[in-house]
């Protein structure tokens, strides 16, 4: 008898956990957001184009490469597309965004702008542009995109998903870096052949401010997340300098100490590359001479942290959406937090690998779902 009734128990208890299983995974049920399960339906990864210095292909190839940020950053494929100098050879990758509206990569060379589904990885169209390409932006929404010219006197307004032209916008003489900020609702357009920076209306495409003057005319800038503040490269400054986007004016100026300016191999700039973190603590400065990434604390008087020494000659950075990561274009993987560099990107064929065009896509059940910056944006709730 008392065999008969720990049977019984046994059963009882079986039932139990499989109705518990049930209903822990009833249809229709969300996991909750710490949970393992939705941690493992995420997936991230980089997306690298090149050439994406100059037009070097000693640097990473031709196309764009992806890298499982999941899995110590190993390579995982690369996806063809176009961009050819008329002579057949790939042409200088300007800049890389991306659209979920259109589930698509955008990648400008100097000569055309290409649309990559994210999906089919196919190119769905190539539009070679008058006055060639630079470095774009998209609106958050993902339907315009803000393509300037190749340092020509005006940028494209473009619609996103037929690559047609809807606005043009004039400016002062070399159009070059663009952002849209987190809200949508402002572009700022930098220009190298002048010391400010403009700002437009993305409702009305036409510019409505500027800042400025700075010390030079603009180089690598970003933004804060609430579109208050504006920290810039300038022509000839081993450091940054500050703007105030409400006001126009300029705020500081800060010199990188302890180190000498000297000559660099490109972009004709000591310090061509700036973020912040996506907590807004840190701004990370390059310094091409020097080979080193400068970090700085945000917020007055910039006290210099420390500094990062690299492989090869900086010329950009940006961060992963989380904050973890730090990727100058010189093809390290810096852990932002210990400073330590975790690891170098390397191609299929354990090439090393640098570009200063990289964008982070997330991916659940194989669809992207959010997506980061070419740009090191500030990225704090406000």
């Amino acid at each position: 008898m008392k065999k008969n009734i720990n049977i019984i128990k046994v059963v009882i208890l079986g039932m139990l956990l499989i109705v518990s299983a049930a209903w822990i995974s009833l249809p229709g049920e969300e996991p909750s957001a710490g949970s393992d399960d939705l941690a493992a339906t995420t997936k991230r990864y980089l997306y690298v184009a090149t050439p994406g210095i100059r037009d070097y292909l000693g640097y990473g190839g031709h196309g764009i490469l992806v890298f499982d940020m999941d899995n110590n950053h190993r390579f995982v494929k690369r996806i063809p597309m176009k961009g050819y100098h008329k002579d057949g050879t790939p042409s200088n990758v300007k800049g890389v965004a991306v659209s979920l509206a259109t589930n698509s990569i955008y990648v400008s060379t100097l000569e055309t702008l290409q649309r990559i589904d994210i999906t089919s990885e196919k190119v769905v169209w190539e539009i070679p542009f008058e006055g060639g390409c630079d470095r774009m932006s998209i609106s958050p929404d993902g339907k315009t995109m803000y393509l300037p010219s190749l340092e020509k006197d005006f940028w494209n307004v473009v619609d996103c998903a037929s690559g047609e032209i809807k606005s043009k916008i004039q400016v002062f003489t070399r159009a070059h870096n663009t952002i849209i900020g987190m809200s949508g609702s402002k572009a700022y357009l930098a220009d190298i052949g002048t010391p400010f920076l403009n700002i437009a209306d993305t409702k009305t495409h036409t510019l409505v401010s500027k800042v400025g003057p700075f010390g030079g005319g603009i180089r690598p800038f970003t933004v804060n997340s609430d579109e208050s503040l504006v920290f810039v490269n300038v022509n000839e400054l081993l450091g940054f300098e500050v703007g105030d986007l409400k006001t126009g004016e300029k705020l500081a100026r800060v010199t990188v100490e302890g180190w000498e300016k000297g000559p660099v191999r490109r972009h004709s700039c000591p310090s061509h590359g700036i973020g912040l973190t996506p907590d807004e603590k840190e701004i990370w400065v390059s310094d091409g001479h020097n080979m080193r990434m400068h970090i700085f604390e945000n917020k007055p008087p910039y006290k210099q942290l420390t500094t990062i020494p690299l492989q090869d000659m900086p010329g950009w950075v940006t961060f992963s959406l989380d904050g973890k990561y730090a990727y100058p274009s010189s093809g390290e993987v810096i852990d932002v937090k210990t400073r330590k560099i975790v690891t170098l990107l390397t191609d299929e064929d354990n090439n090393y690998v640098a570009s200063e065009k990289m964008v982070e896509i997330q991916f659940v059940d194989n669809k992207a779902v959010k997506i980061g910056d070419q740009f090191g944006l500030g990225r704090a709730p406000h």
